[in-house]
């Protein structure tokens, strides 16, 4: 492991068709944690999160097949998305943060539907369910457990990233028929009801 990442002179976000995107990521021991290389490694992914910019990143999205992904959604992002918006997800800012090894110990069985992209998917974005509510168990950047219960668009993020570590991504669980480029997205259905969008592309209802 120290050597893999040791190797690699500068990270950069793979993308969609890398095999590593679809491994199981293997967790990381408590020593491996307090390593400077997974100290940097936990700095260098937050860098490149914020220059992509995007709210979590995890390690298979940098080549690294490890448990390990970073969250934040900075109040910045916030600026020019309607109220509106941000109501009907249930968002608000979130500190950055690290989570090794997760495990989603409880997820409530409401869902809801929003589009979401990545950023081992540029340009493209889809209707995706995700459970509203979700609590995770998790080590943080320190070796120690934590919990975190999160809902709304802190919940989707979560769910998001873990799946990253699961070899999972957001195309297994979205709407097939609403898969779009983003100028598309921003062209027919940026502002749009869900329930709109959804009747406009004929989904089955849940």
């Amino acid at each position: 492991m120290r050597a893999g990442i040791e190797s690699i002179v500068e990270l950069e976000i793979v993308q969609v068709g890398n095999p590593v995107l679809r491994e199981q990521a293997r967790p990381l021991s408590p020593a491996e944690i307090a390593s400077k290389e997974i100290q940097k490694l936990i700095q260098s992914m937050r860098n490149i999160m914020h220059d992509a910019p995007g709210v979590g990143l995890a390690a298979p999205q940098v080549g690294l097949s490890l448990q390990l992904a970073v969250i934040e959604d900075r109040e910045e992002y916030h600026k020019d998305v309607p109220a509106e918006q941000l109501r009907e997800r249930d968002r608000l800012p979130v500190p950055f943060h690290v989570i090794i090894n997760p495990r989603i110990a409880a997820m409530n069985a409401e869902t809801a539907e929003f589009f979401e992209g990545c950023l081992s998917l540029q340009g493209f974005s889809a209707l995706v369910p995700r459970a509203r509510a979700v609590r995770v168990e998790f080590l943080n950047e320190r070796g120690k457990k934590e919990v975190i219960e999160a809902s709304g668009w802190y919940a989707r993020i979560l769910q998001h990233e873990i799946d990253h570590l699961r070899g999972t991504l957001y195309i297994d669980r979205m709407h097939a028929r609403t898969f779009t480029s983003l100028d598309n997205w921003n062209r027919f259905w940026k502002g749009r009801p869900i329930r709109t969008i959804s009747a406009a592309l004929r989904l089955e209802p849940e």
